[in-house]
């Protein structure tokens, strides 16, 4: 599985793209013949991906946002942005 570091800067991919689904009621990543459906949390994770912020200005956002343990954001985060990376609908800047 691919490292992901803090200070990583992650993006969509060309042909990517975050959308809310009003059919389906939620949040989805469509990318080339494949969509991704997001729960609520991958979406407000994802949600921040803008292709400047760090990994590691990310996680700090979200740990202001949601109050909870800098420690288990970082972990969850970098284990999202890994997969994500993996499946090819997130890259590293």
């Amino acid at each position: 599985m691919t490292a992901i570091q803090e200070s990583d800067i992650v993006r969509l991919p060309r042909g990517v793209r975050l959308r809310e689904d009003k059919r389906r009621g939620g949040w989805v990543l469509l990318a080339p013949e494949r969509v991704f459906q997001l729960d609520g949390i991958a979406q407000a994770v994802v949600g921040q991906v803008d292709g400047e912020r760090s990994v590691g200005t990310i996680i700090d956002r979200l740990c202001e946002t949601y109050q909870a343990p800098r420690e288990r954001i970082a972990q969850d985060v970098t284990t999202m942005f890994a997969g994500l990376v993996e499946k090819r609908v997130l890259e590293v800047a």
